[in-house]
């Protein structure tokens, strides 16, 4: 849809234009009736049947049309200011002839045209590597015209678009969805059984369907409304295909809303589809009918909120969001003026707006401009990612840098030669001068932000805890025979802590005392018998062999008798611990605490880590802000990367920093995470005891040396890059 308003505000801004003679018209154009525009002057809509396109003029632009048979811009321009209230010019006349030629809607003369319209024709489609770089970026291949075939099957379909049709699936979408909530874990344990390779080839299969019958419901709305349907095809994205339809002839269509009864009609099957599919998924039982129900369902609402009800990228919400608004392309006009606000904050120039709306409109327009630049800026970053992934290396590596040029890059390369092409305006007016200088101080000021070094700091989740630390457990089948102290007693090193009995083990001792004294007596005794010598090699075995045995079960014994290892205090004791009361194995009786220093552990990825070195400084601030502050120096950092965490307590899952992934029960770093040990500096008696007696997971903050914010990305660039490249 073509915008002969604003084509005629652009030629204004670039300066006065003298065109003459007005060339002529071509005869097959068809001029037909718009709607009224916003600021309440009547429109119409120039249609060039060669190409199915339309353009929308305005009054002024048609009044010069209705003259153009006179062929002389200075009596078109006096004629029209007798007859109508309407003052234009010359230049306005020109500046029409311009658009109409630009657009190819007049008739070639002059000894020069054969030679322009090759130039243009040239130029359109460049060279070679152009034409394939244009027809790689998006491309269409009509598949089916449609036009006969939709008229005969209007009686078919037309009960669909009856109130009646409207209720009932509105009351299947009401029934459907109390359904998948009674059975809202059916429902997504059925979601995540199909993320297989065969039930994500149904999906496809399924997607496929919706999408053409997305594209009829767009043909059979059209065709109700009198518009011709050329064609159906594909449209290929970046060599990724999207189902379309040639619905240009809505253009002729003077109500809004019968042009957003078209736009809608789309997202309106998807939305119907959905609801008819929920319900079926509801009330059919178990089977391959159910699945497919349930596809269909899913894919429909999928595909519904995520790709086309977007305002974003020209799909289906894009043109609903036109209609509702009455602005055809939308996002050529909001660009516009959000490059034109954007030029006005950084340079003052003082140029007119490109089109001019209430202030309210008008800063909708700029926000939503800026939205979806960043929008876009994600999706062709995304696409680009793909291409590079999903092709031949060397292949992926020039597809990409196609994508960010093309997308990315190439809008922002244009829209610096618009900023170049303004300097000598710039430089003749002192406002603009002085504006400018101000948006380049700002400029710089972020780019010294971004590149120069700044002292710094790293945050990591971190986990304090004493330095010594002995959890006593229960052995298999023990029984307490003696519990020797209380929690919170201070215990010297080498102290019983507790006396555990196992009656087997005791049984087993007893019996195993009583043949060694057996053997080494018969040991003893066999050197003082003549008769028993011969015997006296096989006692002292005897002797050996039990004597082995009970060293075995007084060592099995040791663990019924814990003997503290350090000195230290008695913590998280059972208090109706007793004597005679039976422990399960493992079962955790207490725990000691050494009196020793408090020390924090923590992993920092490989750009973190290269900033700190051991006798760095750092601050604990543990989690609820409970005991205060504690003050840290590093004490040692691993020189190989962590493969397993020893616990899940630091993870990002626990509420940690560490990213993880489970591997058979363990978390496994995503990426490579050095430990980081940190000594507790002169802490406090108040302090060291509040944390004395269990871990406690906090924030370590490291004084770190100054570092660029653009230095982490680069070494990311420069990673990736070597990588990829195989070096």
């Amino acid at each position: 849809m073509g915008d002969a308003q604003a084509a005629r505000q652009r030629a204004c801004n670039a300066g006065d234009i003298k065109m003459a003679p007005l060339p002529a018209l071509r005869e097959e154009l068809d001029l037909l009736n718009g709607p009224v525009l916003p600021d309440g002057q009547p429109s119409w809509t120039l249609h060039d049947p060669e190409r199915n396109l339309f353009f929308r003029i305005d009054w002024q632009t048609f009044e010069i049309l209705r003259r153009w048979s006179i062929a002389d811009s200075d009596e078109i321009a006096r004629n029209i200011n007798t007859a109508t209230t309407l003052r234009p010019d010359a230049d306005d006349v020109a500046r029409v002839a311009k658009f109409l030629i630009e657009n190819q809607l007049v008739i070639p003369n002059g000894p020069q045209s054969a030679k322009k319209m090759a130039e243009r024709l040239a130029m359109i489609q460049g060279t070679p590597f152009k034409w394939l770089l244009h027809h790689y970026l998006f491309f269409r291949v009509p598949l089916w015209r449609p036009d006969a075939w939709l008229q005969r099957m209007l009686p078919v379909v037309a009960p669909l678009y009856t109130r009646g049709f409207l209720l009932l699936t509105l009351l299947a979408l009401l029934i459907g969805l109390t359904q998948v909530i009674r059975h809202s874990e059916v429902f997504f344990t059925s979601l995540v059984d199909t993320f297989t390779f065969n039930g994500l080839l149904a999906y496809g299969v399924t997607l496929i369907v919706v999408k053409l019958l997305h594209e009829l419901g767009h043909a059979f709305t059209a065709k109700r409304l009198g518009c011709r349907i050329p064609a159906i095809g594909v449209a290929f994205l970046v060599l990724f295909p999207m189902a379309y339809t040639d619905t240009n002839e809505t253009w002729r269509l003077t109500n809004r809303w019968q042009r957003l009864q078209v736009s809608v009609a789309g997202i309106a099957t998807e939305l119907t589809i959905a609801a008819w599919a929920t319900l079926a998924w509801g009330l059919l039982p178990d089977g391959e009918l159910r699945g497919l129900a349930f596809m269909l369902a899913t894919t429909s609402w999928i595909a519904t909120v995520i790709i086309n009800a977007s305002p974003f990228l020209r799909f289906d919400g894009y043109f609903i969001l036109s209609d509702m608004l009455d602005m055809p392309n939308l996002h050529a006009r909001s660009f516009a003026l959000a490059r034109w606000r954007l030029r006005e904050w950084l340079f003052a120039l003082g140029e007119p707006k490109p089109e001019h709306f209430s202030a309210r409109k008008q800063t909708w327009l700029i926000v939503f401009a800026w939205i979806t630049w960043v929008y876009r800026l994600i999706v062709f970053l995304g696409i680009a990612l793909l291409v590079y992934y999903f092709f031949v290396k060397i292949i992926g590596i020039f597809l990409f840098v196609v994508e960010i040029w093309w997308f990315i890059l190439r809008p922002i390369w244009h829209e610096f030669k618009e900023w170049r092409a303004r300097l000598p305006v710039i430089s003749a007016n002192p406002h603009s001068k002085r504006r400018s200088m101000l948006s380049m101080l700002l400029f710089a000021g972020f780019l010294a932000m971004f590149f120069v070094p700044w002292p710094g700091r790293v945050v990591a989740s971190g986990l304090l805890r004493p330095l010594d630390v002995w959890t006593v457990f229960a052995p298999a089948g023990a029984q307490v025979e003696t519990l020797l102290f209380r929690e919170g007693e201070q215990l010297p090193q080498g102290t019983e802590l507790i006396r555990l009995h196992s009656p087997d083990l005791a049984a087993r001792h007893k019996a195993l005392l009583a043949r060694v004294e057996t053997t080494r007596w018969q040991a003893a005794a066999a050197g003082l018998d003549l008769n028993a010598r011969n015997q006296l090699q096989v006692a002292q075995q005897e002797y050996a062999t039990a004597y082995a045995q009970l060293l075995e079960i007084e060592e099995e014994l040791l663990p019924y008798a814990p003997v503290t290892p350090f000195a230290g205090t008695l913590r998280d004791l059972d208090p109706d611990l007793e004597s005679g009361q039976w422990l399960a194995e493992r079962e955790k009786i207490a725990v000691l605490v050494g009196d020793g220093p408090l020390h924090v552990e923590t992993y920092l990825d490989e750009a973190a880590v290269k900033r700190i070195s051991i006798g760095d400084s750092a601050i604990f601030i543990p989690d609820g802000l409970e005991g205060g502050v504690i003050t840290l120096t590093v004490s040692n950092i691993d020189a190989d990367a962590t493969r397993v965490l020893p616990d899940g307590i630091l993870t990002a899952m626990a509420g940690g920093h560490v990213m993880t992934r489970a591997v058979q029960g363990g978390h496994v770093p995503d990426g490579s995470f050095f430990r980081v040990v940190l000594r507790a500096d002169d802490t406090e008696a108040s302090v060291a005891n509040e944390f004395a007696s269990q871990a406690w997971r906090g924030k370590v903050v490291f004084r770190a040396d100054a570092e660029a914010p653009a230095a982490r990305y680069w070494r990311n660039i420069l990673a990736v890059l070597v990588r990829e490249s195989g070096l």
